[in-house]
């Protein structure tokens, strides 16, 4: 079961986050069939939104990101709510996967370096929050810690990896990690955190020794008192219905719900995010069109 945790330490000067996102990942690429380079792209960024997400306070709130880069694979986006639940999908799912000298994927080839990151959070009143920046490489989690520093103006470090088997392209493990300075910090914990930084593996190395997220926010915040705020199971969920769908049909004119049907007289709906597929009939379209007008 995937988990999410967020840590802080004692003098309150530095919060961390870390996430083991191994099985949503996995349910992501299956979804979507996803190529290598798709999956880790999205895999990534799924990771991000996630931690991201379990840092709104409002019950309600939602982060929606979005990476428009100029490679093959189109925008990639991840919505997430404040649990940490997360869902996404990215433009090309067959996008082709080049690798690095060192055998890792080359995730900035298939995103491309230019381009913007959009953060937007709703927090269900008022107007959602927007902020945008510009790729500083492609490879998401440098990305992020960009948006934070430009945007939000929080120091912020963030690593995410993906580790997909190379023999079967299947993913093994997922995760990410969080680590943001708080205001009033002293210079001697900026200090200590950059040393920490500095010897940190990557985030699929500690999840493959066995370290648990737990195991990961301490190695991170080495030589500081850590205390827990939270550990939450999250998972890949989306949020598409049937009754949703009939709720943005009779926002439609009459006519414009009648011009839906196809030559077989259907209205087929795919969610993105899912590939659920929804069937509405012109019976169905002509029983909605009813209700709508009698309301």
């Amino acid at each position: 079961m995937d988990k999410i945790i967020r840590c802080i330490t004692s003098d309150g000067a530095v919060m961390a986050s870390a996430i083991d996102a191994s099985d949503i990942v996995f349910t992501a690429k299956k979804l979507h069939h996803l190529s290598r380079s798709a999956t880790a792209a999205l895999g990534r960024l799924l990771c991000a939104t996630s931690m991201m997400g379990a840092q709104l306070k409002q019950k309600d709130a939602i982060i929606n990101l979005r990476v428009m880069g100029d490679g093959e694979l189109g925008p990639v986006i991840a919505v997430g709510d404040s649990k940490g639940n997360v869902r996404g999908y990215v433009g090309d799912s067959d996008c082709p996967t080049e690798y690095y000298g060192n055998g890792k994927i080359n995730v900035a080839k298939a995103v491309g370096k230019n381009g913007t990151l959009s953060v937007m959070r709703d927090y269900g009143s008022g107007d959602p929050y927007i902020g945008q920046v510009e790729l500083v490489s492609g490879e998401i989690a440098e990305d992020i810690t960009n948006y934070f520093a430009t945007s939000e103006q929080i120091p912020t470090v963030c690593a995410l990896g993906v580790l997909i088997d190379k023999e079967d392209g299947e993913v093994m493990l997922a995760g990410g990690l969080l680590i943001q300075l708080l205001p009033g910090a002293f210079e001697d914990t900026i200090e200590q955190l950059e040393k920490n930084i500095a010897k940190l593996e990557p985030v699929t190395t500690m999840l493959a020794k066995g370290m648990n997220i737990l195991d990961i926010c301490k190695t991170a915040l080495e030589g500081f008192e850590v205390e827990v705020l939270d550990e939450n199971p999250v998972n890949y969920v989306c949020t598409c219905s049937r009754e949703k769908l009939e709720s943005h049909f009779c926002t439609m004119s009459d006519s414009d719900l009648r011009s839906l049907p196809d030559e077989n007289g259907r209205v087929i709906a795919n969610c993105h995010f899912c590939n659920k597929k929804y069937i509405f009939t012109k019976d169905d379209i002509e029983k909605l069109i009813e209700e709508k007008n009698s309301k």
